[in-house]
């Protein structure tokens, strides 16, 4: 059964960090590239970063550019995002999903999606 597994998520303060973990099953991860996304309360999903198959390509939204890091063991069918200088405005569910399309930014180009992690960012 395909399934892909976030976890990693949880309460921390600003300027704290995180790592969330996207453990993938049933189908081979270094088949495919991987996106996170996240989506707020009343708000669209929206794509936070992006990893290429072999992992030597990434992409990153403007707003957590130089304070998130994506990459991928594909040994373990694994991909992370660290998430440094954390703000309140990262709080959301985050999303990891297979990627088959060439828009790395939306969800059209995905086709399995996890179930989510919640990151709250509060003092």
């Amino acid at each position: 059964q395909l399934q892909l597994v976030e976890s990693g998520g949880g309460l921390v303060q600003p300027g704290g960090s995180l790592r969330l973990s996207c453990a993938a099953s049933g189908f081979t991860l270094d088949d495919y590239a991987i996106g996170w996304f996240r989506q707020a309360p009343g708000k669209e999903r929206e794509g936070v970063s992006f990893i290429s198959r072999s992992g030597r390509s990434t992409n990153y939204a403007d707003s957590v550019k130089g304070r998130f890091t994506i990459s991928r063991d594909n040994a373990k069918n694994t991909v992370y995002l660290q998430m440094k200088s954390l703000k309140p405005e990262d709080t959301a569910v985050y999303y990891c999903a297979r990627g088959y399309g060439s828009r790395w930014y939306s969800v059209q180009s995905y086709d399995y999606w996890g179930q989510g992690t919640q990151v709250t960012v509060s003092s």
